[in-house]
C-alpha cells in the first residue's frame, strides 16, 4: 500500500499547539500513523462530505480530508470532542 502525504492546515496546526504537549504528542502520532492507514479502525466518515473523516483520540478528534488520487492526507480540524464538531 503507498505511503500517504501529510499537510496540516494553519487552523489545525494552531489548534495542536494550544494543546498541552502530552496530548500533542499523543495527536501527532497518531496523524503520522494515518500515513500509512488512511482509514483506520475506528474513523468514521463525516455525512455531508466526500472525502472527510474524523478520527478519536481519547478525549480529542482529528478532522482530515483524504485524496487518494494524489496520495495526500489534509488535517483540517483538531480539538476537544464538544468543540470539533462546530
Amino acid at each position: 500500500m503507498p505511503r500517504f502525504e501529510i499537510e496540516i492546515t494553519r487552523t489545525a496546526e494552531k489548534q495542536l499547539k494550544a494543546l498541552a504537549r502530552a496530548d500533542q504528542e499523543r495527536l501527532a502520532a497518531a496523524i503520522l500513523r494515518l500515513a500509512n492507514d488512511p482509514r483506520p479502525r475506528g474513523c468514521r466518515k463525516l455525512s455531508g462530505y466526500d472525502d472527510a473523516f474524523r478520527i478519536r483520540i481519547g478525549k480529542f478528534r482529528v478532522i482530515y480530508s483524504v485524496s487518494d488520487a494524489k496520495l495526500i492526507i489534509l488535517i483540517l480540524k483538531i480539538g476537544h470532542r464538544r468543540e470539533v464538531n462546530r
